[in-house]
């Protein structure tokens, strides 16, 4: 399943927008959560209390590809989003 089909079909879960928070400031997936990707490996305890799965985005997918990685490893259920973009225009067709 592809990773536009699992956010198509998931219900509930958090996003979490890997992003600077500049760039967050400049534009995010209403919801989303902002953690940068350097603070990710810090934060894990807070990560693990969100909504499953964690949607993670970023502007690219390679930022949140890094993050979902490094999560999953840590047993938490994510998936790589991709652009911020790309989930917010999935997310408003779920409305």
């Amino acid at each position: 399943m592809s990773t536009k089909e699992e956010l198509s079909k998931s219900t509930g879960g958090s996003i979490v927008d890997v992003r600077t928070h500049q760039e967050f400031m400049g534009g995010s997936v209403s919801g989303s959560v902002n953690i940068p990707l350097h603070e990710i490996p810090h934060r894990v305890d807070e990560l693990k209390q969100m909504q499953a799965p964690l949607i993670l985005c970023c502007a690219s997918g390679n930022r949140s590809g890094q993050a979902a990685n490094y999560l999953s490893r840590q047993g938490i259920d994510c998936i790589n989003g991709g652009s911020w973009l790309e989930v917010n225009y999935l997310t408003q067709q779920e409305v």
